[in-house]
């Protein structure tokens, strides 16, 4: 299982394959995307070290409390375009629901918990936009 943060893009297919497992009836990925509402791209920062701690206690946490069998987590950092991916969860259960379930919750904590930061650049500036849990 991988948890990190790093600037290298991931390469879902390839990590679906390794993580298949006969146990596993499922698995359920998300993949955040740098959309377009106005945006020319964004910058991600990070305290890499902290993040991914924090990232490690998150996904410690759903295999607590969710029945699954495997989570993979991907985020990036640095300078990103519109479509470019952001962050990969990827979770493996032995069915749908606790699947689909562990993935929402890695996915809310994220947003609230893991010190991630996101500038923004359009053709007027560039600003900060503050977190979910800030």
């Amino acid at each position: 299982m991988v948890v990190t943060v790093t600037h290298e893009d991931f390469a879902i297919n390839r990590l679906i394959e390794e993580r298949k497992n006969p146990e596993m009836g499922a698995m359920v990925s998300f993949i955040g995307v740098v959309r377009d509402d106005g945006i020319e791209r964004i910058e991600l920062e990070a305290h890499q070290e902290v993040a991914v701690e924090e990232l490690e206690v998150i996904r410690d946490e759903a295999f607590a409390k969710f029945p699954i069998k495997s989570v993979d987590i991907i985020h990036r950092i640095g300078d990103l375009n519109v479509g470019d991916n952001i962050v990969l969860i990827l979770v493996g259960a032995g069915h749908r629901r606790e699947a689909f379930e562990g993935c929402e919750y890695i996915i809310e904590r994220l947003k609230e918990r893991v010190p991630i930061w996101k500038k923004e650049y359009t053709k007027e500036g560039e600003r900060w936009v503050p977190g979910k849990g800030e």
